[in-house]
């Protein structure tokens, strides 16, 4: 019998390299968990907040408070300000043109050939001043012709009258007949007559020679001239020798919606002066401050509004004839009104609304009625108090009874973000054209591109 066979050895016993194969894979999905998790804390998580100024100094320069930080726990970090009472002008805009008092051409009273010139393109004249010459000769000859026709026939009156009184005495002494005397009498009547007839052509050849100088009717700045030396002007040349415009002062027209109408025309009848400010077409500057003068008597029915008339001194001349401008005019001032930066506002289908935050630092909506704007401040006629603190920055991560961190974004030099104490007084004033600061308690907002807010908002 044979004997039994061996035994197959094992089939795979482990060995140091299968454990080595094995410890790798084992380590390489630890680091692929390890770098999943650094991903979604570093990456897909929003940074969380650091309380403290040394944790907000560490957010990058420049960005919001929505991107600077995010919500630990619930707590969002918003821009807030605080409502204050203050006064808000209340303006009516229109669009308006440059229409100055006078303008007029300065045209030539009599015809002759261009000589001279007094003028310098461009210039500001006064009324009365030289500004060209014609040729004087022909009206020089006229004055001689005149004058000489007047010295002839006063030589003929004064001969005529002396034999009249010679007539006379005859007549008296009962010499001659009275027929001579009534046709001597009739005769200085008709020299009389003819030598009136003379001074009025004298007169005549003597202002066709002062026409011969061309002067300026009106004080202002002469345009551009539309006539060489050497041309014949003639009294009916349309485009004259120029033009002159009065700059000061001056006027715009401008038209308001007929909504308007009421309310401008109860100031008008109580005697009120309404400050009137002309602004470049960009909105960015103010070009002069006058006063209205008067309304149109009639509402243009195809657009549906009123013109208005306003006056300007013009000393600067910064108000151009025909140029177009936006008119602020200041109807009215609202004293003491509950103020908030208009980014606070919000609507909804059930009106305007705001955050209000706190004093445990959660948010709750408050309905609010508002009136007149003025630059970024809006006022608020019901709903708010002076000293509550609102939300202006970061509204659309909010909701009622949200848990926040109020702060407030520093100026250009100053970029880190500083914890606020929701209701804290802050002091300071805001500048007519620079962007509310941290000392007025509201984030920085572009000034309005309409207008600077010192003018004031509708």
């Amino acid at each position: 019998m044979n004997p039994p066979s061996n035994p197959p050895p094992d089939a795979s016993p482990p060995d140091g390299a299968q454990t080595r194969r094995r410890s790798g894979w084992f380590w390489a999905l630890l680091v692929l968990l390890l770098a999943l998790a650094a991903w979604y804390v570093f990456w897909k998580r929003p940074t969380q907040v650091v309380g403290g100024a040394a944790g907000a100094a560490s957010a990058p320069a420049g960005a919001g408070p929505s991107r600077r930080f995010s919500g630990v726990n619930g707590v969002l970090p918003v821009g807030v300000a605080v409502a204050k009472t203050t006064d808000i002008d209340v303006y009516l805009d229109g669009l308006g043109a440059v229409t100055p008092i006078a303008t007029t051409v300065v045209h030539s009273r009599v015809s002759g050939t261009l000589v001279k010139l007094h003028f310098t393109e461009g210039q500001m004249v006064k009324e009365g001043q030289l500004l060209a010459e014609l040729d004087p000769r022909p009206y020089q000859v006229a004055v001689l012709q005149a004058q000489g026709q007047l010295d002839r026939d006063t030589a003929l009156l004064n001969g005529a009258r002396v034999d009249l009184k010679r007539y006379r005495l005859l007549v008296a002494q009962d010499s001659i007949q009275t027929q001579q005397l009534d046709t001597q009498t009739a005769l200085v009547k008709q020299y009389e007559g003819t030598v009136e007839a003379d001074r009025g052509s004298l007169d005549s050849a003597k202002l066709n020679l002062a026409y011969s100088k061309v002067t300026a009717p009106i004080s202002g700045r002469i345009g551009l001239r539309q006539v060489d030396l050497g041309n014949v002007v003639q009294t009916s040349d349309a485009n004259g020798i120029a033009t002159i415009t009065q700059l000061e002062p001056m006027t715009v027209v401008f038209s308001l919606p007929e909504d308007n109408i009421p309310a401008v025309m109860k100031k008008l009848r109580a005697g009120a002066t309404l400050t009137a400010e002309a602004w470049s077409r960009d909105q960015k500057t103010k070009l002069a401050t006058g006063r209205l003068l008067t309304m149109d008597n009639q509402v243009d029915p195809s657009t549906g509004t009123v013109r208005l008339k306003a006056q300007f001194d013009n000393a600067d001349h910064m108000l151009f004839p025909q140029q177009f401008v936006n008119v602020h005019m200041l109807l009215d001032v609202v004293r003491g009104a509950t103020a908030v930066p208009q980014a606070a506002i919000q609507l909804s289908s059930t009106g305007p609304f705001v955050y209000v935050v706190k004093k445990d630092n959660t948010v709750t909506v408050r309905n609010v009625s508002t009136g007149p704007t003025q630059g970024d401040l809006t006022a608020i006629t019901s709903g708010l108090a002076p000293g509550e603190t609102v939300v202006v920055d970061g509204i659309d991560k909010l909701r009622e009874g949200a848990k926040v961190a109020p702060v407030v974004r520093g100026g250009p030099n100053d970029p880190a973000l500083q914890p606020v104490v929701p209701g804290a007084a802050r002091s300071g004033r805001r500048h007519a054209s620079a962007p509310a600061t941290a000392a007025s308690g509201a984030a920085p907002r572009a000034a309005p591109a309409s207008r600077p807010a010192a003018s004031g908002a509708r």
